[in-house]
């Protein structure tokens, strides 16, 4: 089933005197449950097609339709909800707060949008982070854990609430091969369990290794699309 379809999308930067195309045309299908890989060289357009998946970035033109909703017609506030709702984000740099414990952490996206219960908050928590391996861990700090457990919390936080959706910008960046294959063993176990679709930007050989499909850019197009 269809998650996300582009049709001729193209984003146009102002640097200075200068106009940067950074898409230049992209048409894209992107079905649920996919594990997908987005990769190309610096300057290729990735980091700029995540953000108009992720509701982060604007489109110049063309169209985004987003489980048959479209972006381009939605303002500000109603792209902002949408992405809160739907969309879990991982990031190279973890981006845990360093005051609150792995489970506070994981609860945080849930404490902001206001929506479940005391109860509610941590059983969903606790479920996630026994999934993500780190039972036993829920009272600890950032401080007190590894760079690959950080990155396990940030896994957690982002598939809390069930999203359709997860984006992870380089994740593997800030580990060592070791901990980087499993950190994408256990994206492929929840992707597979909970069919939640992963979209990955990444120059990390292991994680193009492991992606069902890879998406290559090159100059703001896509020069092949593989699935595996």
């Amino acid at each position: 089933m269809e998650l996300i379809k582009m049709e001729d999308v193209k984003k146009k930067y102002q640097k200075g005197d200068m106009e940067v195309l950074a898409l230049n045309g992209v048409n894209l299908s992107i079905n649920k449950g996919e594990f997908l890989s987005i990769v190309g060289p610096s300057g290729s357009g990735k980091t700029t097609l995540l953000n108009i998946i992720g509701c982060l970035d604007t489109l110049s033109s063309g169209k985004v339709i987003y489980d048959e909703k479209e972006l381009g017609k939605m303002n500000e506030k109603d792209l902002s909800n949408y992405r809160k709702e739907n969309i879990g984000f991982i990031f190279q740099s973890y981006n845990l707060i360093p005051v609150l414990t792995v489970q506070e952490n994981v609860e945080l996206p849930m404490v902001i949008e206001k929506k479940w219960s005391k109860s509610e908050m941590s059983e969903r928590a606790l479920k996630i982070i026994e999934d993500v391996g780190l039972k036993g861990m829920e009272n600890r700090y950032p401080r007190e854990i590894s760079g690959g457990q950080e990155q396990r919390v940030a896994i957690a936080r982002a598939l809390v609430k069930n999203p359709l959706l997860v984006l992870a910008d380089e994740p593997t960046a800030n580990l060592d091969s070791h901990t980087a294959e499993e950190v994408i063993d256990i994206m492929r176990e929840i992707n597979e369990k909970r069919k939640t679709t992963f979209v990955f930007s990444t120059h990390d050989p292991l994680v193009q290794k492991h992606a069902k499909r890879i998406i290559v850019l090159h100059d703001g197009n896509i020069q092949s699309d593989e699935r595996r």
